[in-house]
Protein backbone atom coordinates (compact mmCIF):
# COMPACT_ATOMS: atom_id res chain seq x y z
CA UNK A 1 0.00 0.00 0.00
CA UNK A 2 1.54 3.57 -0.92
CA UNK A 3 0.95 6.17 1.70
CA UNK A 4 0.01 9.84 1.28
CA UNK A 5 1.03 13.05 3.07
CA UNK A 6 -2.30 14.55 3.03
CA UNK A 7 -4.92 13.67 5.40
CA UNK A 8 -8.06 12.22 4.33
CA UNK A 9 -11.47 10.96 5.63
CA UNK A 10 -10.41 7.06 7.01
CA UNK A 11 -13.11 4.67 5.28
CA UNK A 12 -13.56 2.70 8.61
CA UNK A 13 -13.67 5.74 11.30
CA UNK A 14 -14.89 8.67 9.31
CA UNK A 15 -12.36 10.63 10.70
CA UNK A 16 -9.82 13.04 8.76
CA UNK A 17 -6.00 11.39 9.29
CA UNK A 18 -3.11 10.41 7.48
CA UNK A 19 -4.57 7.57 4.91
CA UNK A 20 -3.42 4.61 3.63
CA UNK A 21 -4.86 3.46 0.08
CA UNK A 22 -5.68 -0.25 -0.32
CA UNK A 23 -4.56 -1.63 -3.82
CA UNK A 24 -7.10 -4.41 -3.53
CA UNK A 25 -10.40 -2.58 -2.79
CA UNK A 26 -9.17 1.32 -3.54
CA UNK A 27 -10.28 2.74 -0.43
CA UNK A 28 -8.62 4.77 1.93
CA UNK A 29 -8.30 3.62 5.58
CA UNK A 30 -6.06 4.72 9.08
CA UNK A 31 -2.89 2.90 10.48
CA UNK A 32 -4.92 1.14 12.91
CA UNK A 33 -8.13 0.56 10.92
CA UNK A 34 -5.47 -0.40 7.51
CA UNK A 35 -4.37 -2.90 10.62
CA UNK A 36 -7.36 -4.45 11.52
CA UNK A 37 -8.55 -4.15 7.44
CA UNK A 38 -5.29 -6.53 7.09
CA UNK A 39 -6.71 -8.77 9.58
CA UNK A 40 -9.92 -9.61 8.13
CA UNK A 41 -8.04 -10.00 4.50
CA UNK A 42 -5.23 -12.44 6.79
CA UNK A 43 -8.83 -14.48 7.97
CA UNK A 44 -9.89 -14.69 4.42
CA UNK A 45 -6.66 -15.98 3.03
CA UNK A 46 -6.37 -18.61 6.04
CA UNK A 47 -10.21 -19.62 5.24
CA UNK A 48 -9.05 -19.93 1.35
CA UNK A 49 -6.43 -22.07 2.30
CA UNK A 50 -8.34 -24.36 4.38
CA UNK A 51 -11.05 -24.58 1.65
CA UNK A 52 -7.84 -25.55 -0.85
CA UNK A 53 -6.27 -28.17 1.78
CA UNK A 54 -10.02 -29.77 2.29
CA UNK A 55 -10.55 -30.02 -1.94
CA UNK A 56 -6.82 -31.27 -1.94
CA UNK A 57 -8.11 -34.27 0.55
CA UNK A 58 -11.18 -34.60 -1.82
CA UNK A 59 -9.24 -34.59 -4.85
CA UNK A 60 -7.20 -37.47 -2.94
CA UNK A 61 -10.66 -39.23 -1.79
CA UNK A 62 -11.75 -39.27 -5.04
CA UNK A 63 -8.91 -41.15 -6.54
CA UNK A 64 -8.72 -43.43 -4.17
CA UNK A 65 -12.22 -43.96 -4.31
CA UNK A 66 -14.24 -43.03 -7.83
CA UNK A 67 -17.54 -44.54 -6.74
CA UNK A 68 -17.80 -41.23 -4.11
CA UNK A 69 -18.38 -38.99 -6.93
CA UNK A 70 -21.80 -37.30 -7.44
CA UNK A 71 -22.07 -38.38 -11.06
CA UNK A 72 -21.27 -42.01 -9.98
CA UNK A 73 -23.88 -41.72 -7.06
CA UNK A 74 -26.38 -40.18 -9.90
CA UNK A 75 -25.62 -43.25 -12.03
CA UNK A 76 -26.18 -45.63 -8.75
CA UNK A 77 -29.54 -43.89 -7.60
CA UNK A 78 -30.52 -44.35 -12.05
CA UNK A 79 -29.65 -47.96 -11.43
CA UNK A 80 -31.65 -48.66 -8.80
CA UNK A 81 -34.70 -46.55 -10.38
CA UNK A 82 -34.49 -48.71 -13.48
CA UNK A 83 -33.85 -52.21 -11.71
CA UNK A 84 -37.08 -51.43 -10.01
CA UNK A 85 -38.93 -50.40 -13.32
CA UNK A 86 -37.50 -53.51 -15.00
CA UNK A 87 -38.72 -55.87 -12.18
CA UNK A 88 -42.05 -54.33 -12.08
CA UNK A 89 -42.01 -54.46 -15.92
CA UNK A 90 -40.75 -57.69 -16.23
CA UNK A 91 -43.79 -58.77 -13.47
CA UNK A 92 -46.07 -57.44 -15.38
CA UNK A 93 -45.24 -58.92 -18.47
CA UNK A 94 -44.95 -62.34 -16.54
CA UNK A 95 -48.34 -61.50 -15.20
CA UNK A 96 -49.90 -61.38 -18.74
CA UNK A 97 -47.85 -63.99 -20.38
CA UNK A 98 -48.75 -66.69 -17.78
CA UNK A 99 -52.65 -66.00 -18.21
CA UNK A 100 -52.22 -66.09 -21.90
CA UNK A 101 -50.29 -69.21 -21.83
CA UNK A 102 -52.80 -70.73 -19.67
CA UNK A 103 -55.68 -70.40 -22.43
CA UNK A 104 -53.33 -71.31 -25.18
CA UNK A 105 -52.18 -74.55 -23.75
CA UNK A 106 -55.96 -75.64 -22.86
CA UNK A 107 -56.15 -75.28 -26.59
CA UNK A 108 -53.34 -77.12 -27.16
CA UNK A 109 -54.55 -79.45 -24.60
CA UNK A 110 -57.81 -80.11 -26.52
CA UNK A 111 -55.67 -80.35 -30.29
CA UNK A 112 -53.37 -83.14 -28.37
CA UNK A 113 -56.81 -85.11 -26.72
CA UNK A 114 -58.33 -85.10 -29.83
CA UNK A 115 -54.93 -86.73 -31.30
CA UNK A 116 -54.94 -89.15 -28.01
CA UNK A 117 -58.19 -90.51 -28.88
CA UNK A 118 -57.41 -91.43 -32.72
CA UNK A 119 -54.50 -93.07 -31.72
CA UNK A 120 -56.74 -95.10 -29.13
CA UNK A 121 -58.93 -95.43 -31.96
CA UNK A 122 -56.49 -97.23 -34.30
CA UNK A 123 -55.41 -98.95 -31.05
CA UNK A 124 -58.73 -100.66 -30.97
CA UNK A 125 -59.79 -101.54 -35.11
CA UNK A 126 -56.00 -102.31 -35.36
CA UNK A 127 -56.08 -100.66 -38.52
CA UNK A 128 -53.08 -98.72 -39.49
CA UNK A 129 -50.20 -97.90 -42.27
CA UNK A 130 -47.33 -95.99 -42.80
CA UNK A 131 -49.69 -93.28 -44.16
CA UNK A 132 -51.48 -93.19 -40.75
CA UNK A 133 -48.49 -93.75 -38.88
CA UNK A 134 -46.95 -90.81 -40.79
CA UNK A 135 -50.12 -88.26 -40.03
CA UNK A 136 -49.89 -89.20 -36.33
CA UNK A 137 -45.98 -88.18 -36.30
CA UNK A 138 -46.57 -85.25 -38.04
CA UNK A 139 -49.72 -83.76 -36.12
CA UNK A 140 -47.66 -84.56 -32.68
CA UNK A 141 -44.38 -82.98 -33.73
CA UNK A 142 -46.61 -79.95 -34.84
CA UNK A 143 -48.96 -79.76 -31.33
CA UNK A 144 -45.24 -79.71 -29.68
CA UNK A 145 -43.69 -76.68 -31.90
CA UNK A 146 -47.43 -74.98 -30.86
CA UNK A 147 -46.68 -75.37 -27.07
CA UNK A 148 -43.63 -74.27 -27.97
CA UNK A 149 -43.55 -71.53 -29.73
CA UNK A 150 -47.16 -69.46 -29.37
CA UNK A 151 -48.23 -68.50 -32.67
CA UNK A 152 -50.37 -65.66 -30.86
CA UNK A 153 -47.48 -64.77 -28.69
CA UNK A 154 -44.41 -63.03 -28.96
CA UNK A 155 -41.50 -61.07 -26.99
CA UNK A 156 -41.51 -57.47 -28.58
CA UNK A 157 -38.20 -55.22 -27.47
CA UNK A 158 -38.09 -51.45 -27.40
CA UNK A 159 -34.20 -50.77 -28.68
CA UNK A 160 -34.63 -47.25 -28.61
CA UNK A 161 -33.77 -46.47 -25.08
CA UNK A 162 -30.45 -47.16 -23.49
CA UNK A 163 -32.09 -50.08 -21.24
CA UNK A 164 -34.60 -51.81 -23.22
CA UNK A 165 -38.31 -52.05 -22.54
CA UNK A 166 -39.48 -55.64 -22.92
CA UNK A 167 -43.16 -56.31 -23.83
CA UNK A 168 -45.45 -59.11 -24.38
CA UNK A 169 -47.38 -58.63 -27.58
CA UNK A 170 -50.15 -60.77 -28.14
CA UNK A 171 -51.11 -60.70 -31.45
CA UNK A 172 -54.54 -60.26 -32.76
CA UNK A 173 -54.16 -60.26 -35.91
CA UNK A 174 -52.46 -63.46 -37.22
CA UNK A 175 -50.59 -63.28 -40.29
CA UNK A 176 -52.79 -65.11 -43.24
CA UNK A 177 -51.56 -68.16 -45.08
CA UNK A 178 -51.19 -67.12 -48.84
CA UNK A 179 -52.02 -69.87 -51.78
CA UNK A 180 -50.34 -70.16 -55.24
CA UNK A 181 -53.49 -68.84 -57.78
CA UNK A 182 -53.17 -71.73 -60.04
CA UNK A 183 -55.17 -74.45 -58.85
CA UNK A 184 -54.79 -78.01 -59.75
CA UNK A 185 -57.83 -79.89 -60.07
CA UNK A 186 -58.23 -82.89 -58.10
CA UNK A 187 -61.72 -84.18 -58.98
CA UNK A 188 -63.95 -83.76 -61.96
CA UNK A 189 -62.53 -81.50 -64.56
CA UNK A 190 -63.75 -83.53 -67.71
CA UNK A 191 -66.65 -81.80 -68.19
CA UNK A 192 -70.79 -82.33 -67.20
CA UNK A 193 -71.55 -85.81 -67.11
CA UNK A 194 -72.45 -89.42 -64.97
CA UNK A 195 -68.51 -91.14 -65.40
CA UNK A 196 -67.19 -92.08 -62.71
CA UNK A 197 -64.74 -89.37 -63.35
CA UNK A 198 -66.77 -87.00 -63.95
CA UNK A 199 -68.96 -84.43 -61.64
CA UNK A 200 -72.55 -82.61 -62.45
CA UNK A 201 -72.94 -79.31 -60.48
CA UNK A 202 -71.13 -80.61 -57.23
CA UNK A 203 -71.99 -78.74 -54.24
CA UNK A 204 -70.85 -79.96 -50.94
CA UNK A 205 -67.54 -81.12 -49.95
CA UNK A 206 -65.35 -83.02 -46.70
CA UNK A 207 -62.40 -83.65 -46.56
CA UNK A 208 -61.21 -85.95 -43.93
CA UNK A 209 -57.97 -86.83 -41.80
CA UNK A 210 -56.45 -89.09 -44.23
CA UNK A 211 -57.19 -86.55 -47.14
CA UNK A 212 -59.70 -88.58 -48.87
CA UNK A 213 -62.64 -86.28 -50.21
CA UNK A 214 -66.23 -86.74 -50.30
CA UNK A 215 -68.13 -84.83 -52.65
CA UNK A 216 -71.94 -84.14 -53.06
CA UNK A 217 -72.48 -84.72 -56.50
CA UNK A 218 -75.51 -82.87 -56.80
CA UNK A 219 -77.42 -83.69 -60.45
CA UNK A 220 -75.88 -87.25 -60.02
CA UNK A 221 -78.15 -87.61 -56.96
CA UNK A 222 -74.38 -89.40 -55.40
CA UNK A 223 -71.45 -89.23 -52.85
CA UNK A 224 -68.53 -89.90 -54.44
CA UNK A 225 -65.44 -90.38 -52.62
CA UNK A 226 -61.53 -89.37 -53.90
CA UNK A 227 -59.19 -91.54 -52.70
CA UNK A 228 -55.74 -88.99 -51.63
CA UNK A 229 -53.63 -89.38 -54.40
CA UNK A 230 -54.79 -91.68 -55.81
CA UNK A 231 -56.87 -92.25 -59.41
CA UNK A 232 -59.52 -94.16 -57.42
CA UNK A 233 -62.79 -92.84 -57.03
CA UNK A 234 -66.29 -94.62 -55.98
CA UNK A 235 -69.66 -94.05 -55.16
CA UNK A 236 -70.07 -94.43 -51.59
CA UNK A 237 -73.68 -93.38 -51.45
CA UNK A 238 -76.59 -93.16 -54.24
CA UNK A 239 -75.71 -93.41 -57.47
CA UNK A 240 -79.09 -95.68 -58.20
CA UNK A 241 -80.84 -92.88 -60.30
CA UNK A 242 -83.10 -90.03 -58.02
CA UNK A 243 -85.52 -91.23 -55.53
CA UNK A 244 -86.80 -91.67 -52.65
CA UNK A 245 -85.73 -94.93 -51.64
CA UNK A 246 -83.60 -95.76 -48.82
CA UNK A 247 -80.16 -96.13 -51.51
CA UNK A 248 -81.41 -93.49 -53.75
CA UNK A 249 -81.03 -89.60 -53.24
CA UNK A 250 -82.30 -86.81 -54.53
CA UNK A 251 -80.07 -83.48 -54.96
CA UNK A 252 -77.68 -83.88 -52.23
CA UNK A 253 -76.17 -80.67 -50.64
CA UNK A 254 -73.89 -81.29 -48.26
CA UNK A 255 -71.63 -84.44 -46.93
CA UNK A 256 -69.92 -85.04 -43.83
CA UNK A 257 -68.18 -88.04 -41.93
CA UNK A 258 -69.01 -89.26 -38.51
CA UNK A 259 -65.25 -89.64 -37.44
CA UNK A 260 -66.34 -92.09 -34.31
CA UNK A 261 -68.50 -94.60 -36.67
CA UNK A 262 -66.76 -93.61 -40.16
CA UNK A 263 -70.26 -93.34 -41.47
CA UNK A 264 -71.81 -90.82 -43.65
CA UNK A 265 -74.20 -88.36 -43.28
CA UNK A 266 -75.95 -86.45 -46.22
CA UNK A 267 -78.14 -83.72 -46.31
CA UNK A 268 -80.34 -85.63 -49.12
CA UNK A 269 -82.18 -81.94 -50.00
CA UNK A 270 -85.02 -82.83 -52.71
CA UNK A 271 -86.28 -86.30 -50.21
CA UNK A 272 -86.36 -83.21 -47.83
CA UNK A 273 -83.85 -85.52 -45.41
CA UNK A 274 -80.81 -86.00 -43.33
CA UNK A 275 -79.77 -89.62 -43.93
CA UNK A 276 -76.98 -92.07 -42.53
CA UNK A 277 -74.83 -94.37 -44.91
CA UNK A 278 -72.69 -96.80 -42.66
CA UNK A 279 -71.20 -99.79 -44.83
CA UNK A 280 -74.08 -99.18 -47.45
CA UNK A 281 -77.18 -99.56 -44.98
CA UNK A 282 -79.26 -96.29 -44.61
CA UNK A 283 -81.14 -94.65 -41.85
CA UNK A 284 -83.07 -91.84 -42.10
CA UNK A 285 -82.15 -89.66 -39.06
CA UNK A 286 -84.11 -86.56 -39.46
CA UNK A 287 -87.28 -86.05 -41.89
CA UNK A 288 -89.40 -83.94 -43.37
CA UNK A 289 -86.65 -80.99 -42.89
CA UNK A 290 -85.45 -78.29 -46.19
CA UNK A 291 -82.08 -79.25 -45.00
CA UNK A 292 -78.73 -77.99 -47.21
CA UNK A 293 -75.81 -77.57 -44.74
CA UNK A 294 -74.44 -80.11 -41.99
CA UNK A 295 -72.22 -80.03 -39.69
CA UNK A 296 -71.02 -81.81 -36.22
CA UNK A 297 -68.89 -80.31 -33.20
CA UNK A 298 -66.12 -82.38 -31.21
CA UNK A 299 -69.02 -83.52 -29.14
CA UNK A 300 -70.49 -85.24 -31.41
CA UNK A 301 -73.80 -82.41 -32.21
CA UNK A 302 -74.79 -82.51 -35.29
CA UNK A 303 -76.08 -79.38 -36.68
CA UNK A 304 -79.08 -78.58 -39.78
CA UNK A 305 -79.14 -75.38 -41.76
CA UNK A 306 -83.69 -75.67 -42.96
CA UNK A 307 -83.65 -73.42 -45.92
CA UNK A 308 -86.70 -72.47 -45.64
CA UNK A 309 -87.66 -72.45 -42.21
CA UNK A 310 -84.48 -69.96 -41.99
CA UNK A 311 -83.23 -71.36 -38.77
CA UNK A 312 -80.50 -73.80 -38.11
CA UNK A 313 -80.84 -76.53 -35.51
CA UNK A 314 -78.86 -78.59 -33.52
CA UNK A 315 -79.51 -82.54 -32.44
CA UNK A 316 -77.58 -84.54 -29.87
CA UNK A 317 -75.85 -87.81 -31.23
CA UNK A 318 -78.71 -90.63 -31.37
CA UNK A 319 -81.88 -88.43 -30.53
CA UNK A 320 -83.16 -87.78 -33.45
CA UNK A 321 -86.85 -88.22 -32.91
CA UNK A 322 -87.10 -84.91 -31.42
CA UNK A 323 -87.37 -81.29 -32.91
CA UNK A 324 -83.69 -80.38 -31.88
CA UNK A 325 -83.12 -77.32 -30.77
CA UNK A 326 -82.67 -73.66 -32.76
CA UNK A 327 -79.51 -72.53 -32.25
CA UNK A 328 -79.64 -69.50 -35.30
CA UNK A 329 -82.41 -67.69 -36.56
CA UNK A 330 -85.81 -69.30 -36.69
CA UNK A 331 -87.62 -66.02 -36.03
CA UNK A 332 -89.03 -66.15 -39.73
CA UNK A 333 -87.21 -64.49 -43.03
CA UNK A 334 -85.60 -61.10 -42.47
CA UNK A 335 -82.84 -59.06 -41.99
CA UNK A 336 -82.51 -58.45 -38.54
CA UNK A 337 -79.63 -59.94 -36.30
CA UNK A 338 -82.18 -62.64 -35.40
CA UNK A 339 -83.28 -63.65 -38.36
CA UNK A 340 -81.92 -65.20 -41.52
CA UNK A 341 -82.79 -65.52 -45.07
CA UNK A 342 -82.37 -68.73 -46.88
CA UNK A 343 -79.13 -70.17 -44.66
CA UNK A 344 -76.95 -72.53 -46.77
CA UNK A 345 -73.81 -73.64 -45.12
CA UNK A 346 -72.79 -73.72 -41.67
CA UNK A 347 -69.54 -73.99 -39.80
CA UNK A 348 -69.54 -74.89 -35.69
CA UNK A 349 -66.35 -73.56 -33.74
CA UNK A 350 -64.31 -75.18 -31.08
CA UNK A 351 -66.89 -73.13 -28.30
CA UNK A 352 -70.02 -74.09 -30.35
CA UNK A 353 -70.38 -70.87 -31.89
CA UNK A 354 -72.67 -71.34 -35.33
CA UNK A 355 -71.19 -69.34 -38.76
CA UNK A 356 -74.07 -69.50 -41.47
CA UNK A 357 -74.11 -68.39 -44.99
CA UNK A 358 -77.20 -66.21 -44.79
CA UNK A 359 -77.53 -66.37 -48.77
CA UNK A 360 -80.05 -63.66 -49.76
CA UNK A 361 -79.06 -61.10 -47.12
CA UNK A 362 -75.37 -61.19 -48.55
CA UNK A 363 -73.57 -61.71 -45.25
CA UNK A 364 -72.33 -64.44 -42.43
CA UNK A 365 -73.57 -64.84 -39.19
CA UNK A 366 -71.94 -66.00 -36.09
CA UNK A 367 -74.09 -67.50 -33.30
CA UNK A 368 -72.66 -67.95 -29.83
CA UNK A 369 -73.49 -70.59 -28.25
CA UNK A 370 -77.21 -70.04 -26.32
CA UNK A 371 -77.26 -66.36 -27.65
CA UNK A 372 -81.01 -65.55 -28.97
CA UNK A 373 -79.29 -63.34 -32.44
CA UNK A 374 -75.99 -63.27 -34.14
CA UNK A 375 -73.57 -60.90 -35.04
CA UNK A 376 -72.36 -60.07 -38.86
CA UNK A 377 -68.63 -61.43 -39.22
CA UNK A 378 -68.40 -60.59 -42.91
CA UNK A 379 -70.50 -58.84 -46.02
CA UNK A 380 -73.79 -57.49 -44.54
CA UNK A 381 -73.13 -54.28 -47.03
CA UNK A 382 -75.98 -55.42 -49.52
CA UNK A 383 -75.08 -57.12 -52.62
CA UNK A 384 -72.02 -56.52 -54.78
CA UNK A 385 -68.08 -56.98 -55.24
CA UNK A 386 -66.57 -54.83 -53.47
CA UNK A 387 -64.19 -56.17 -50.62
CA UNK A 388 -66.84 -55.48 -47.57
CA UNK A 389 -69.53 -56.95 -49.83
CA UNK A 390 -70.53 -60.83 -51.28
CA UNK A 391 -73.05 -61.73 -53.48
CA UNK A 392 -75.32 -64.56 -52.55
CA UNK A 393 -72.22 -66.42 -50.18
CA UNK A 394 -72.19 -70.33 -49.80
CA UNK A 395 -69.40 -72.28 -48.19
CA UNK A 396 -67.84 -70.85 -44.95
CA UNK A 397 -64.98 -72.31 -43.16
CA UNK A 398 -63.63 -70.73 -40.08
CA UNK A 399 -59.42 -70.75 -39.53
CA UNK A 400 -57.83 -71.83 -36.58
CA UNK A 401 -57.06 -67.78 -35.58
CA UNK A 402 -60.80 -66.63 -36.22
CA UNK A 403 -60.20 -66.25 -39.86
CA UNK A 404 -63.64 -66.50 -41.58
CA UNK A 405 -63.20 -68.05 -45.46
CA UNK A 406 -66.23 -67.58 -47.39
CA UNK A 407 -67.50 -69.10 -51.13
CA UNK A 408 -68.33 -65.67 -52.62
CA UNK A 409 -70.67 -67.55 -55.34
CA UNK A 410 -71.97 -65.11 -57.73
CA UNK A 411 -68.51 -62.91 -57.46
CA UNK A 412 -66.65 -66.13 -58.59
CA UNK A 413 -63.93 -65.53 -55.56
CA UNK A 414 -63.20 -67.05 -51.89
CA UNK A 415 -63.06 -63.98 -49.75
CA UNK A 416 -61.38 -63.85 -46.11
CA UNK A 417 -62.65 -62.15 -43.26
CA UNK A 418 -60.57 -61.27 -39.75
CA UNK A 419 -63.78 -60.78 -36.93
CA UNK A 420 -64.65 -57.25 -36.57
CA UNK A 421 -63.02 -56.15 -39.61
CA UNK A 422 -65.00 -53.89 -42.09
CA UNK A 423 -63.37 -55.21 -45.38
CA UNK A 424 -62.36 -58.65 -46.21
CA UNK A 425 -59.35 -59.57 -48.54
CA UNK A 426 -59.86 -62.04 -52.00
CA UNK A 427 -57.97 -65.73 -51.13
CA UNK A 428 -58.26 -67.14 -54.96
CA UNK A 429 -60.37 -66.47 -57.74
CA UNK A 430 -61.99 -62.97 -58.38
CA UNK A 431 -60.44 -63.42 -62.02
CA UNK A 432 -64.03 -63.46 -63.54
CA UNK A 433 -65.67 -66.26 -64.07
CA UNK A 434 -63.87 -69.43 -66.28
CA UNK A 435 -62.22 -72.13 -67.09
CA UNK A 436 -58.84 -71.39 -66.53
CA UNK A 437 -56.65 -72.94 -63.38
CA UNK A 438 -56.84 -68.99 -62.07
CA UNK A 439 -60.33 -68.88 -62.15
CA UNK A 440 -63.62 -69.91 -61.10
CA UNK A 441 -67.51 -70.60 -61.73
CA UNK A 442 -69.44 -69.93 -59.24
CA UNK A 443 -67.83 -72.01 -56.24
CA UNK A 444 -69.90 -73.54 -54.05
CA UNK A 445 -68.34 -75.12 -50.46
CA UNK A 446 -64.76 -74.83 -49.29
CA UNK A 447 -62.52 -76.89 -46.91
CA UNK A 448 -58.90 -77.58 -45.98
CA UNK A 449 -56.61 -80.63 -45.85
CA UNK A 450 -54.56 -81.07 -42.79
CA UNK A 451 -51.80 -79.07 -44.26
CA UNK A 452 -53.80 -76.34 -44.74
CA UNK A 453 -54.36 -76.56 -48.56
CA UNK A 454 -58.00 -74.75 -49.77
CA UNK A 455 -60.08 -77.06 -51.51
CA UNK A 456 -62.66 -75.49 -53.75
CA UNK A 457 -66.19 -77.01 -54.67
CA UNK A 458 -66.15 -75.35 -58.64
CA UNK A 459 -69.71 -76.03 -58.99
CA UNK A 460 -69.69 -74.55 -62.59
CA UNK A 461 -66.86 -76.15 -64.20
CA UNK A 462 -67.75 -79.39 -62.36
CA UNK A 463 -64.11 -79.90 -60.85
CA UNK A 464 -62.81 -79.79 -57.29
CA UNK A 465 -59.79 -77.47 -57.42
CA UNK A 466 -57.24 -77.47 -54.88
CA UNK A 467 -55.15 -73.92 -53.93
CA UNK A 468 -51.66 -75.02 -52.61
CA UNK A 469 -50.67 -73.03 -49.47
CA UNK A 470 -47.43 -71.36 -49.67
CA UNK A 471 -44.91 -71.45 -47.12
CA UNK A 472 -42.92 -68.48 -46.37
Amino acid sequence: MAMTNNKTQCFKCNKNKITYSCAGCSKEFCLMDLAEHRQILNNELNHITNEYKKFTQTINEQRQNPYNHSLIKQIDQWEVDSIEKIQQKAKDCRKIAIESLQTYINTVEMKFNDLNEQIKQIHKENEYNEINLYYLRNELIKIRQELNNPSNMSIQQNGQSFTNDVSIVLSKEPKFSKYKQNAITVAGGYGQGPQLYQLNRPTGIFIDKEKNIFIADYWNDRIIEWKYNAKERKIIAGGNGYGNGMNQLNNPTDVIVDQQNHSIIIADRGNRRVIQWLNQKQQILIDNIDCFGLAMDKYGFLYVSNCKKNEVRRWKMGEYNNEGIVVAGGNRKGDRLNQLNFPTFIFVDEDQSVYVSDRYNHRVMKWRKDTKEGTIVAGGNGKGRNRNQLSSPAGVVVGDSGQIYVADWWNNRIMRWYEGKDDGEIVVGGNSYGNQSNQLNRPFDLSFDGEGNLYVVDCGNHRIQKFEIIFC
